[in-house]
């Protein structure tokens, strides 16, 4: 009895439960405003501004929220470049991270207790002090292409498998 119990419990699949959370980045013409992230997840690492969307908020509004909370600027237009779900091999959760580009935009970029805004050259955008996979979508979304994703990190954050699609919508 007990054989055939582990048996069925190896074969269970477990559901991944899936997180929608928003990232927005500030580009204008050969300048992008990335964030130092100063505590929690992500920390030490450059990223765009976002966070998760809360109960009763769109993604375009949690995008909006999260840019005020963490780098003091409001939008008021931004466009959905990309989607991209990240996974870790040993988790049990999906994070989708829906991608949004600014242009313009109203205040002075200042620190927050959470990020640290800083403006880049796009040809030194510092990826070594960014999560691995941005180095392949972030040129698609500097050359305002659509793209869909998918990433899995192994325990030390390195990515294991990738796939990378330029799309019409998303």
């Amino acid at each position: 009895m007990t054989r055939k119990y582990n048996k069925e419990v190896k074969n269970i699949k477990i559901k991944k439960l899936k997180k929608i959370t928003t990232l927005c980045i500030i580009h204008q013409q050969s300048k992008i405003l990335l964030g130092m992230k100063k505590r929690g997840f992500g920390v030490g690492r450059w990223n765009g501004f976002g966070g998760k969307v809360g109960e009763g908020e769109t993604i375009e509004q949690a995008a909006k929220r999260e840019l005020l909370e963490e780098a003091n600027i409001s939008v008021e237009n931004i466009r959905q470049l990309g989607k991209i779900d990240f996974y870790w091999k040993a988790g049990s959760d999906i994070i989708e991270v829906n991608i949004f580009k600014a242009e313009n935009f109203n205040g002075i970029p200042s620190e927050s207790e959470e990020m640290r805004p800083e403006w880049f050259d796009i040809r030194e955008i510092p990826f070594d002090k960014m999560w691995q996979d941005d180095k392949y979508w972030l040129p698609l979304f500097l050359d305002n292409k659509k793209f869909l994703g998918k990433f899995m990190f192994d325990g030390n954050d390195n990515i294991l498998e990738k796939e990378l699609n330029e799309v019409e919508s998303i």
